[in-house]
């Protein structure tokens, strides 16, 4: 047997390396998730939610127009869409303050916070990767003008 053959891992002869264990912090307690990952990717399901928790845990409380700007691109259907679905799930406070002309802003509960403050890694590692993400999205724009 050469010694490129002991680390071999499709030799039945040899034994398997144990499968890697999940983090005891990502593992599920509540039934209907697979683990703390599926939680938080459930819950910022959507394009703009992500965006809407960053926005406004920069200073908050915003108001509409404001948080409308701050995420370029949404329409104000989808923006109005993400906000109460954040908002029924306890990510984002809803202050109508019922004056005329009708003022209202949003803001972070204490649980929105915690959950912006989770996305400040992906934060970091999108602005320290952006070129390379940018080259990816290039190739993949390619992609999709060739097959046309």
């Amino acid at each position: 047997m050469t010694p490129d053959m002991k680390n071999d891992r499709s030799d039945p002869t040899q034994p398997s390396a144990p499968a890697p264990q999940p983090d005891p912090g990502c593992t599920p307690t509540l039934p209907g998730f697979t683990c703390g990952l599926d939680a938080t990717l459930r819950i910022i399901a959507g394009k703009w939610k992500p965006l809407i928790l960053y926005f406004l845990a920069q200073g908050g409380p915003y108001r509409y127009g404001e948080l409308r700007r701050a995420v370029r691109d949404v329409s104000d259907k989808m923006l109005i869409q993400q906000l109460k679905e954040l908002e029924a799930d306890g990510l984002v406070k809803r202050t109508d303050y019922k004056e005329v002309p009708p003022r209202v802003d949003y803001s972070l509960t204490p649980l929105g916070r915690s959950l912006a403050e989770a996305l400040v890694p992906l934060c970091s590692w999108g602005t320290e990767h952006m070129a390379e993400v940018s080259r990816v999205f290039a190739q993949r724009d390619g992609w999709t003008t060739k097959g046309r």
